[in-house]
C-alpha cells in the first residue's frame, strides 16, 4: 500500500500542552483514494502537575455526554501512545498525520509523542524508521485550496452534512475523527465539483 492518512481529532482540558492535558483522541486511517481503513480511539489520564484551564472546563461544563467520553476508562499516557504508535504501524504503507485543524491537534501530537517515545511528529528524511512520512496534513488548508473556499469558511458549522459523511460533530473524539476521515475522502473524491460554490 502506498500513502495514508491518519485523521486524528483530540480533547484537552486546556489550551497548553504539558500545563494541561490531552484527555482523549480518536485516529482514522484513510487511504489515498479515501478508503477508510481502520480506526483508534483512547482515553488518557491527566499528566502529572498539569491543571485545567477554567475556560476551557466551562466549554466541558456544556457538554456533559462528550465530558463523560473523553475522561471515562483512562489509561496512562504511555501505554497510550505506545498502542497508537503500534496501531499506526499495522499498516503497510507510509502514514502521514491529518488534523482539522493540524496547528492544533498537531501541537498536541508532538508534544505527546516526544514526551512518552522520545520522537517529534514531524522528522526530516533522514530519519529512516519515522512513525509518519512527510509533513503532516492541516485538512482546513486542503478544503479551503480544493472547493475555492475561504479559508475562514472552512469549519464544521459551515460545512454541508455530506461532507462529514452525515456524522455529528459532538466532541467525542472519534466521532469528530470520523467525520473529519469523511471530509478528506469527500476532498480526494473530487469534492470541489459538489460544493456548488
Amino acid at each position: 500500500m502506498g500513502p495514508f492518512y491518519v485523521v486524528t481529532d483530540c480533547e484537552f482540558d486546556g489550551p497548553t500542552p504539558g500545563a494541561n492535558s490531552m484527555l482523549s483522541f480518536g485516529s482514522v486511517a484513510v487511504s489515498a483514494s479515501g478508503r477508510i481503513l481502520g480506526e483508534f480511539e483512547a482515553v488518557l489520564e491527566p499528566l502529572e502537575g498539569a491543571g485545567r484551564d477554567p475556560g476551557t472546563m466551562a466549554f466541558w461544563q456544556r457538554h456533559p455526554e462528550a465530558w463523560a467520553a473523553a475522561t471515562s476508562n483512562a489509561e496512562p499516557a504511555a501505554t497510550v501512545i505506545g498502542r497508537f504508535v503500534d496501531w499506526v504501524r499495522s499498516f503497510d504503507g507510509k502514514p502521514i498525520f491529518a488534523a482539522h485543524p493540524v496547528g492544533l491537534d498537531g501541537l498536541w501530537f508532538d508534544f505527546y509523542l516526544r514526551r512518552f517515545i522520545g520522537r517529534p511528529l514531524l522528522e526530516g528524511p533522514w530519519v529512516s524508521d519515522r512513525l509518519f512520512s512527510h509533513a503532516a496534513l492541516c485538512l482546513m488548508s486542503m478544503v479551503a485550496g480544493s472547493t475555492g473556499r475561504g479559508h475562514w469558511e472552512c469549519d464544521v458549522e459551515n460545512y454541508p452534512a455530506e461532507w462529514l459523511g452525515d456524522v455529528e460533530h459532538t466532541h467525542r473524539a472519534i466521532d469528530d475523527a470520523r467525520g473529519y476521515a469523511n471530509l478528506l475522502s469527500f476532498v480526494i473524491r473530487g469534492g470541489r465539483a459538489a460544493d456548488g460554490r
